[in-house]
């Protein structure tokens, strides 16, 4: 447009509040992950094992159903903290493969283009794009995770009734904040990982080497050594270890859990605390490294 026309004016219509921008991030990375089919069929079927356990929770409640299949049990399935540490381990296990096929090109593809410069002259700042970025897998994980796990939890508590509720009000409290150590775990791992890891599927394969090498590799360290330490690197023991403290629950009661080890680990609490934190700062860490609006090329 010719400047000498004097048509030109600057925007002056309405202005989206500074704390909500870096939201463009997510929703345009959402866009990128449904156009993946073999990604969105897996997310859908992530949802089958939550459907399956509230067909299980409604089966246990219906007299009807239970005589049609001949059932003689009043229940066929014990809704306690056992039956909630299943759930919470499937499910995030199957995160992992989230976080692996979509967080390995959230960062990779921005810093391989150099348009690392071109968000952050955008009215946001560097920790708004990483949580921009990284809200969302939060969000994923999170509808796979601590919701339908906190909607089982209601349901059950709607057939037995608000004493069941207020009895097992610390299961609550371990599917939501368990779930969300382990959301922030994962997403940090992920965005780290696909900001040094520039090819998309490099970066998904460190997310299993770290995931399923680290219980094998810390299993060895304790033969070898004949040592307790080995567990330290061993995620599995970190995060069982942690769940049984959030669900409140005696570890000698707890009979196991898909993929993840809530015996044998023998490590104090604060030490899994501390592993998590540690895994989290690093991978910040690497992630601040990586993150700058211009490059320095030696």
């Amino acid at each position: 447009m010719a400047v000498y026309k004097r048509t030109y004016h600057g925007y002056d219509g309405p202005l989206t509040a500074e704390w909500r921008r870096f939201l463009v991030l997510p929703r345009y990375a959402f866009e990128d992950m449904r156009k993946n089919k073999r990604f969105f069929n897996f997310l859908i079927f992530s949802f089958a094992w939550p459907l399956l356990c509230l067909a299980f929770v409604y089966l246990n409640h219906s007299a009807s159903l239970l005589r049609m299949l001949r059932v003689s049990t009043p229940e066929i399935l014990r809704v306690d903290t056992q039956f909630f540490l299943i759930f919470l381990g499937v499910q995030s296990m199957l995160g992992v493969f989230v976080a692996a096929f979509g967080g390995a090109s959230l960062v990779a593809p921005d810093i391989a283009n150099n348009a690392i410069p071109l968000y952050l002259s955008r009215p946001f700042s560097r920790a708004e794009y990483v949580l921009g970025k990284g809200s969302m897998l939060m969000i994923l994980l999170s509808l796979m995770t601590w919701v339908p796990g906190l909607l089982l939890f209601c349901l059950e508590g709607n057939f037995s009734g608000w004493s069941w509720m207020w009895d097992n009000r610390s299961i609550a409290i371990g599917v939501f904040f368990g779930s969300w150590v382990w959301i922030l775990m994962l997403t940090c791992q992920a965005l780290a990982y696909s900001a040094w890891v520039r090819m998309k599927h490099l970066g998904s394969a460190m997310m299993f080497i770290v995931y399923f090498g680290s219980a094998a590799f810390g299993n060895a360290i304790d033969a070898i050594l004949n040592t307790r330490w080995g567990a330290l690197i061993d995620i599995s023991s970190i995060m069982g270890c942690i769940w049984i403290s959030l669900f409140g629950e005696d570890i000698r009661r707890v009979r196991g859990t898909p993929f993840f080890n809530v015996h044998g680990s023998g490590l104090p609490l604060w030490m899994s605390w501390a592993m998590v934190l540690l895994i989290c700062s690093f991978c910040l860490y690497m992630l601040n490294k990586k993150i700058q609006a211009v490059e320095v090329v030696k």
